[in-house]
């Protein structure tokens, strides 16, 4: 039990669970009297705290939907900017953002199921790779607003920042970058089902 206290690993436990912290269904019950896990998508994100609160009360729903992707956008950063100002690694620092992000898709108080992860992913990318992130937000809001259709401009913004990373940090290691994608691409596989049937949901 010795490596739980070497400081690395405890910022990795600290990082699963954190992340691992269901924001959309606590605040959703709390709230607006709903359980999001047996309603909409059954996901814990903003976009089906947003698809499903709205049903009763649109108003509430946008309040609680950003509240939802702020929450679980700073929760991956928390536990990273503590690490980055102790002065961890920026390999250490990579695997705090990829286990926050593992957090949030495998939650460990919900019997590892949970979100689609890009808040989280969108969150730790701004504090890792902030130009990226911010060359995906633009693709990301662009096609927000013009398809309304939330797991394409989710899912295109999220490849935007992985091949924008190749050009503006090549000398980077790109595994976690990649590992995160991939992560926030296998959570989106029943939306990217739906999709090729056109069943996708509009926000």
């Amino acid at each position: 039990m010795d490596f739980l206290f070497n400081t690395n690993v405890q910022f990795f436990i600290a990082a699963y669970l954190v992340g691992g912290i269901p924001f959309g269904l606590l605040l959703a019950k709390k709230f607006a009297g709903v359980d999001i896990k047996a309603s909409g998508s059954g996901s814990i994100g903003a976009t089906n705290v947003l698809r499903v609160v709205k049903e009763s009360n649109p108003a509430l729903a946008k309040k609680l939907g950003a509240a939802t992707l702020a929450l679980d956008a700073i929760k991956g950063v928390l536990v990273l900017a503590v690490g980055y100002y102790m002065g961890l690694s920026e390999a250490t620092l990579w695997g705090i953002a990829v286990l926050a992000v593992i957090g949030h898709c495998f939650s460990p108080y919900l019997n590892f199921e949970g979100g689609k992860g890009v808040a989280t992913g969108m969150g730790v990318m701004m504090f890792l790779l902030p130009l990226e992130t911010l060359l995906a937000l633009v693709v990301w809001g662009v096609l927000a607003k013009t398809l309304k259709i939330s797991s394409i401009s989710s899912l295109t913004g999220v490849l935007s920042l992985l091949v924008s990373s190749f050009y503006i940090h090549p000398e980077m290691n790109h595994a976690p970058v990649v590992l995160i994608v991939f992560i926030l691409f296998y959570k989106h596989i029943p939306n990217i089902i739906r999709l090729f049937k056109g069943e996708e949901k509009r926000v």
